[in-house]
C-alpha cells in the first residue's frame, strides 16, 4: 500500500523510463539465462557420461555419438516449433535427434538472430506497459479510496494483458520471421537467406499487414492471456509473501523473487500454449494455393479434427523446461534493477 502511494507521487515519465530500463535489463538476462541453462544442462549430462564411460566401456564407445548431439541442442525453441507444425517427430528428443542428424548442429540456431536482437525491446515494452497500466489503476483506485490504491487481482491481470497486447506489435513479426527460418527446407531448397531477406519476401507476398503480420490476431490473444497470467501470478505470490511475513515488497529475498518468477513462467505457458500452437501453424503455412488455413478459427478447427486435444499441446515439454529458469532470471533482474534505481 505504501509502495503504491509512493509511486503515485513520482513523475510519470521518469517512472516509465525506469520501468523500460529495468525491463530491458530483464530482457538481456532472459537471453543469457536461456543459453546458460542449456550449457549447465549439457555440463551435467556430460559429467554423468564421463562417469559412466569410466566404469562401463560400452558407454565410452557410444558417448562419442551421444555427447555431440546433446551439446548441439542449445536452442530448444526450434524443437518446439517443429513439434507444433509437423507430425514427423514422436517426441522432443526424437525431434532434436532428427534435426541434428539431417541438418547438423547449426540448425538449432536457425532464426535466433531476430529474437536475440528484439527480445530486449520486447521485455522492456512488457514491463513498461504493465507498470503504466498498473499506475493508471492505482490512480483510479486512489480517487475512490485514497488510503488504499492497491490493485485487485483482476486489475493485475488486465494490466498484464495490456502489456501483452502492446508487446504483440513487436513480437508478432519477430516470431513470424523466426518461425519461417526454423521451418524452411534445409540446404539448397531453403527459401530465405536470413532475417532481412525473410522480412522482404513476406512483405512482398501479401503486404506488411497480411504477410509479415500474419497470425497477429491469435498473437494478440496469446500475448494478452500469457502476460495477464504471468504478471498476475507473480504479483499474487509477491503480495502473499509480504503479507504473510509482514514485510515490505523490497524486503523479499532474491531467491524468493526468482522462485515466484519461475512459477509465473510455468503459469504463462500452461495458460496460453494452445494459442501458441495455432500461431506457429499459421505463421509456417504456405501462400496462395499452398495455404492450408484460411484464418485463426479454421486453424483451431483443423487442428482439433486432425489431432484432437493433444494437437494443442505438442512441444509443451521443452517449453516448460526452459520457461522456469528464464522467467525466474527475468523477474529477479528486473526487481533488482528497480530497487537500485529507487
Amino acid at each position: 500500500m505504501a509502495d503504491a502511494a509512493a509511486e503515485l507521487d513520482e513523475g510519470g515519465i521518469k517512472r516509465t523510463l525506469k520501468d523500460l530500463f529495468a525491463g530491458a535489463a530483464g530482457g538481456v538476462a532472459q537471453v543469457l539465462l536461456g543459453q546458460l541453462m542449456i550449457i549447465v544442462f549439457v555440463g551435467y549430462f556430460a559429467s554423468v557420461f564421463d562417469d559412466l564411460c569410466f566404469f562401463t566401456p560400452t558407454f565410452a564407445a557410444i558417448s562419442g555419438e551421444i555427447l555431440p548431439k546433446i551439446n548441439s541442442v542449445k536452442n530448444w525453441d526450434i524443437v518446439k516449433v517443429r513439434l507444433q507444425t509437423t507430425t514427423r517427430y514422436s517426441s522432443a528428443l526424437d525431434g532434436a535427434t532428427q534435426i541434428f542428424k539431417n541438418e547438423g548442429p547449426a540448425a538449432f540456431y536457425k532464426g535466433t538472430l531476430t529474437p536475440l536482437v528484439g527480445i530486449g525491446a520486447c521485455v522492456s515494452v512488457q514491463f513498461g506497459a504493465f507498470h503504466y497500466a498498473r499506475r493508471q489503476f492505482e490512480q483510479s483506485n486512489s480517487t475512490a479510496d485514497p488510503a488504499n490504491p492497491t490493485l485487485s487481482y483482476g486489475q493485475y491481470y488486465l494490466s498484464g494483458a495490456f502489456a501483452g497486447i502492446a508487446n504483440s506489435v513487436i513480437s508478432g513479426p519477430i516470431e513470424h520471421v523466426r518461425i519461417r527460418l526454423q521451418t524452411q527446407p534445409h540446404g539448397a531448397q531453403r527459401l530465405y537467406s536470413g532475417p532481412i531477406d525473410c522480412v522482404r519476401k513476406l512483405s512482398a507476398h501479401e503486404g506488411v499487414l497480411a504477410g509479415l503480420y500474419r497470425g497477429e490476431a491469435v498473437t494478440i490473444l496469446r500475448e494478452a492471456q500469457a502476460y495477464g497470467v504471468w504478471f498476475l501470478a507473480f504479483e499474487y505470490m509477491m503480495n502473499a509473501d509480504a503479507a504473510r511475513n509482514k514485510i515490505k515488497r523490497d524486503e523479499i529475498s532474491q531467491v524468493k523473487i526468482a522462485t515466484y518468477g519461475g512459477l509465473a513462467g510455468e503459469a504463462l505457458w500452461l495458460s496460453s500454449y494452445p494459442f501458441d500452437v495455432v500461431k506457429s501453424k499459421m505463421q509456417s503455412d504456405g501462400f496462395g494455393a499452398d495455404r492450408k488455413y484460411k484464418n485463426m478459427r479454421d486453424c483451431f478447427a483443423q487442428t482439433w479434427r486432425g489431432e484432437g486435444a493433444r494437437g494443442f499441446w505438442k512441444g509443451i515439454g521443452p517449453t516448460l523446461l526452459r520457461a522456469m529458469p528464464v522467467s525466474a532470471g527475468t523477474f529477479a533482474v528486473v526487481e533488482a534493477t528497480m530497487r537500485l534505481m529507487k
